[in-house]
């Protein structure tokens, strides 16, 4: 199967280079979106095998995303998966989140840091984020995973043309969820382990993202 990496990136420079040639060997392409650096990221991702796409203002995650799925679907990817660029997500971890995937169990497969590989979260995240992120998705989408703002998600080709991201910001991710579900896509979560080295939080963005779905779900 022909099987896609998209990852977003703003000023990754110091990170970027290990992570795709860590993806590089596993999948067929590995898209580096870059939204708006202004560092060497693209440079160092080129140079170590990604292709390239650009966005030349900073546009957000959820924009960047849409961008690679749009042009993996149209070089016809089978499978689009994201990857984050900071090194946080381990390469170890792609062939399970891709199995259900290749063997016909799933349509989408996220990765979750609260199963058997469970993840040493930061205390704000785990306590505090985590706790509104999986209540937001219930309320507004009728949504239960164990990871409700998992960045590390699979899916077949024909799954993500279902599921357009409208929301440029971080809020995309529970838009995903709630589009799958909506969708009645066949759902698989994996675990996945993610590494804290230099985590920041602030309650600005938690508000942010509950204002976006919250104006999404009203103009749905």
């Amino acid at each position: 199967m022909k099987i896609f990496c998209i990852i977003p990136a703003l000023n990754e420079e110091k990170t970027i280079g290990e992570v795709v040639m860590k993806v590089r060997p596993l999948v067929d392409e590995v898209v580096l979106v870059d939204d708006g650096s202004i560092d060497n990221t693209k440079e160092i991702a080129a140079a170590a095998g990604a292709i390239v796409l650009e966005h030349h203002l900073n546009r957000g995650q959820g924009a960047a995303l849409e961008t690679g799925n749009q042009y993996a679907l149209a070089r016809g990817a089978e499978i689009i998966f994201h990857f984050d660029a900071d090194g946080q997500f381990s390469a170890a971890d792609i062939p399970s989140i891709l199995a259900p995937l290749i063997s016909g169990q799933a349509d989408v497969v996220f990765g979750s840091r609260f199963l058997e590989k469970k993840s040493k979260l930061p205390f704000l995240k785990e306590k505090f984020f985590m706790p509104i992120a999986r209540l937001v998705n219930l309320l507004l989408f009728g949504v239960v995973l164990t990871d409700p703002q998992s960045g590390f998600r699979a899916a077949t080709s024909s799954a993500w043309r279902k599921i357009k991201i409208n929301q440029d910001g971080m809020a995309h991710c529970s838009e995903i969820i709630a589009k799958v579900f909506k969708n009645k896509l066949r759902v698989v979560e994996a675990p996945i382990t993610v590494r804290y080295d230099d985590f920041g939080q602030n309650f600005g963005g938690g508000v942010r993202i509950i204002k976006d779905l919250l104006l999404a779900k009203i103009m749905e």
